[in-house]
């Protein structure tokens, strides 16, 4: 896969999926709210961005931008940043419900638009990073538009699961796939163009990627899956859940020096 193929892919497919996207996942995700993953994991709670009071903070792929918006109401100055347009069009129909509004750019994550060392965190929750081709070339840009002493945290399907089916129930507790095939998970329509893809990644790669960009890991959460929590979310599911982790996050610093 090409990254202009993967490019072209996301843009597609983000842009025709959007509205469905809204419908089914919505509520759970808020107008105004930062929800870590499917395990419920919220930023009020887990504070992994530390504090944000009066910080420039980037969000990638921030879709509906719903955690952009809590961060405004937290006092941060946030930038809520999508390939898709058709998911930056429902970030401006929920800033119109919530009276929250965020600046909203549309843009590649390998290609950001801003100036080296524009902010103070950059963030994003299941977004951006699980579809680039080069995503060590992201971690790239990420680290370029940072100030020295600012963080990286950015959740994704955790690898392991890369070797189960995404299937909620007892079918997806058997291992199928390899866990060390990078081959990317690939769509395609009748005519052979690709509509979907994501990039799988083991954990080593995701750590060497931030090392390669002079990142420090300061944190691999991997978010257990609560009590009382009853919703199917895609492959996330409390069967599953009570037996490996669906989610990582990694949370990390650019050195002040």
């Amino acid at each position: 896969m090409t990254e202009a193929e993967a490019r072209q892919a996301n843009r597609t497919w983000w842009d025709l999926d959007a509205d469905d996207y809204q419908d089914e996942h919505g509520a759970f995700l808020g107008d105004v709210d930062f929800v870590w993953c499917p395990e419920r994991l919220r930023e009020a709670d887990a504070r992994l961005l530390g504090p944000v009071q009066q910080k420039q903070i980037l969000e990638l792929g921030a879709g509906a931008a719903a955690a952009s918006r809590w961060l405004r109401r937290e006092g941060a100055r946030p930038i809520a940043m999508d390939l898709s347009a058709g998911m930056l069009r429902h970030a401006g129909e929920a800033a119109e419900r919530s009276g929250v509004r965020v600046p909203l750019v549309q843009a590649d994550a390998l290609a950001l638009p801003f100036r080296t060392a524009s902010f103070d965190i950059v963030c994003t929750a299941f977004g951006a990073i699980p579809f680039v081709a080069d995503s060590a070339a992201a971690m790239r840009e990420v680290a370029r538009v940072l100030r020295p002493g600012g963080s990286w945290v950015f959740s994704v399907t955790h690898p392991m699961r890369w070797a189960f089916w995404d299937e909620p129930d007892e079918s997806g507790l058997v291992v199928r796939n390899s866990y060390f095939d990078r081959s990317p998970y690939v769509e395609r329509d009748e005519h052979g163009q690709v509509t979907y893809l994501e990039q799988h990644r083991t954990l080593g790669d995701r750590i060497r990627e931030l090392v390669a960009a002079g990142f420090v890991l300061r944190d691999l959460v991997e978010p257990e899956w609560p009590e009382g929590h009853d919703g199917i979310w895609g492959q996330w599911s409390p069967l599953r859940g009570r037996f490996f982790p669906g989610t990582a996050i990694f949370v990390c610093d650019k050195p002040a020096g």
